[in-house]
């Protein structure tokens, strides 16, 4: 430690680095900049020394760059004195983003994961446990939305906002299910040739339920399987499905369901039963 008054303690740069747990490096870039000065330099040998109170605006230049700003829109912010209450809300703002990032990202790995998977077994593909069965038509209530391919990719964020809302208006009916959800997807020609329908639904005894629609899903001829695990994965059962319709003289007529059997907390124990709407 140095003085350069009576009143001032200063510290080098070094130990000023240490206790702002940056790099000196980026101390004397900082300083080149005009971000953050030294308290003082020696005219003689040129070392810098700091005080602990520059600490505060060292913090919160720090964070402002790990919100991914600009070191020139980290000098605007801190000239103009950002209180500890607005910087921990842009912090808690950027917080959500970097996690939903990170989820966007886990997303894409699983999808990634699952090509690969499809990528490994489709000179060898095989059609386990597949089956053909006539469906009878039901009634159900539920929410329509329209996404723009039936890859899951798109779907995934299509369907899951809709169960919330669907249960709450359940709920507040006091109607329960009285057997699994089922997800029923139908081509939407009039808004692409990728794009569909859909339809996140329940069955219930009721006639029909406030804020909810009644939905018809018909009869219909399906290919049958059971996927199971995370949906992540359900892009290789639909392959499976189209590719035995395919070898087997059957048409896909673009039509889906899905009927959620088993639903745990951990993903990895759900059972799901595909179904794809078939024609001769």
């Amino acid at each position: 430690m140095s003085a350069c008054s009576v009143d001032v303690i200063v510290i080098t740069i070094g130990d000023f680095a240490r206790l702002g747990r940056v790099s000196v490096r980026m101390l004397r870039h900082y300083d080149a900049i005009g971000l953050l000065r030294p308290e003082h330099v020696d005219p003689h040998t040129g070392y810098r020394f700091y005080t602990r109170d520059q600490l505060r605006r060292l913090n919160r230049i720090v964070a402002l760059k790990e919100l991914g700003l600009r070191l020139e829109q980290v000098r605007v912010i801190v000239d103009e004195s950002l209180t500890a209450a607005e910087l921990r809300a842009m912090l808690r703002l950027r917080q959500a983003e970097l996690e939903a990032q990170i989820r966007d990202s886990e997303q894409q790995l699983a999808r990634v994961e699952a090509r690969l998977r499809l990528i490994e077994t489709e000179d060898t593909m095989a059609h386990p446990n597949i089956t053909t069965k006539t469906v009878p038509a039901t009634t159900v209530v539920g929410l329509t939305a329209m996404a723009g391919s039936a890859t899951q990719q798109d779907v995934g964020p299509v369907i899951q906002p809709l169960y919330p809302k669907i249960m709450q208006q359940l709920a507040a009916a006091g109607v329960n299910p009285i057997g699994p959800s089922i997800a029923y997807y139908t081509p939407a020609p009039e808004e692409s040739e990728d794009a569909l329908w859909v339809h996140v639904t329940f069955p219930v005894a009721a006639e029909s339920v406030p804020g909810l629609d009644r939905i018809d899903i018909p009869a219909a001829q399906v290919a049958s399987m059971i996927h199971r695990g995370p949906m992540d994965g359900v892009d290789d059962t639909y392959q499976r499905l189209h590719a035995w319709a395919r070898d087997n003289g059957y048409t896909a007529t673009g039509s889906a369901r899905e009927i959620y059997l088993e639903v745990h907390e951990d993903t990895a124990d759900w059972v799901t039963e595909i179904q794809l709407d078939i024609t001769r």
